[in-house]
């Protein structure tokens, strides 16, 4: 159900087997434990707490939202008493969208979700960067604004170990984002002198793999740039887009459990809309 691995000296990441490979992580000092996100399935991220509380044996002090989507902060109800951390856009996004979000799943999931609740960030910045020391580690909360624009990334300061959050993804997804902030948050990533990242779906990425897998990030977003600009000078736009594979594009179909082409045209309609401030049309529909 949920796969965890060590990264480095007490940092720890896991991974969710049941949906698109989520990642969250455990960072581990002497007296206490930082939670970077949670998983998106209860029983996924009670499988963490367990850990904590049995192999660990700390209680878990801070848990940090690397930004507001359900899939990484609905389990910070799980560790009740620890103080949740933020972005301040992130919890302003959580408590306007959190709630409603929740009843629907609740609605849907035959009460998978009965005992989860949204708990909003009690600690939150909006400028620049946070420092938070845990043990001998200092981790630093970083904006990494893209797929969506509360996104943080968590820096491992010792071990150069980046917890990314969405902003790096096996597939680009900006759905929710913005194209220039994708990019510009990649580059800054690039720079940063990393060991390793543990992004917000998907495998870690080591140090020989990381400068390799933006520019392969970044390349597709240039690919579905060029694909819209071509599309907008169409008279049916939709026409174009829906013949644009992700392999066209650059990625591999079979990322995330197969989720990269329903992910990749949904980057392509976003996009359009965010260019063109409407949504693609094609022949069919006018017919």
């Amino acid at each position: 159900m949920v796969n965890y691995e060590r990264v480095s000296d007490n940092v720890y990441s896991f991974q969710s087997e049941n949906y698109a490979q989520v990642s969250a992580g455990i960072v581990e000092g002497p007296n206490w434990a930082v939670v970077i996100d949670t998983l998106a399935l209860p029983e996924e991220t009670l499988a963490m707490r367990d850990f904590v509380e049995q192999d660990l044996q700390v209680p878990v002090r801070y848990v940090i939202n690397t930004h507001y989507h359900a899939d990484h902060t609905w389990g910070s109800c799980f560790f009740p008493g620890a103080i949740v951390i933020s972005s301040a856009t992130c919890r302003q996004l959580l408590a306007e969208y959190g709630t409603p979000a929740l009843e629907k799943a609740k609605a849907e999931n035959q009460g998978m979700f009965r005992q989860t609740r949204i708990v909003l960030p009690q600690l939150t910045f909006s400028k620049g960067h946070l420092g938070l020391k845990v043990g001998k580690k200092t981790l630093t909360l970083v904006p990494l604004p893209g797929h969506s624009e509360d996104g943080i990334g968590v820096l491992i300061e010792e071990d150069r170990v980046l917890f990314s959050g969405d902003v790096l993804m096996p597939i680009p997804y900006l759905v929710d984002g913005d194209l220039d902030d994708m990019i510009a948050s990649s580059r800054a990533i690039i720079a940063m002198g990393l060991e390793n990242i543990v992004p917000g779906h998907g495998d870690i990425i080591l140090r020989g793999e990381i400068e390799g897998t933006i520019h392969e990030n970044l390349a597709y977003l240039e690919e579905i740039r060029k694909a819209v600009r071509k599309a907008g000078r169409r008279k049916y736009p939709l026409d174009l887009l829906e013949e644009v594979s992700v392999e066209d594009a650059g990625k591999s179909r079979v990322l995330l459990g197969g989720l990269a082409e329903d992910l990749h045209q949904r980057n392509l309609m976003a996009l359009y809309k965010m260019f063109y401030g409407e949504t693609p049309i094609g022949s069919e529909l006018i017919d």
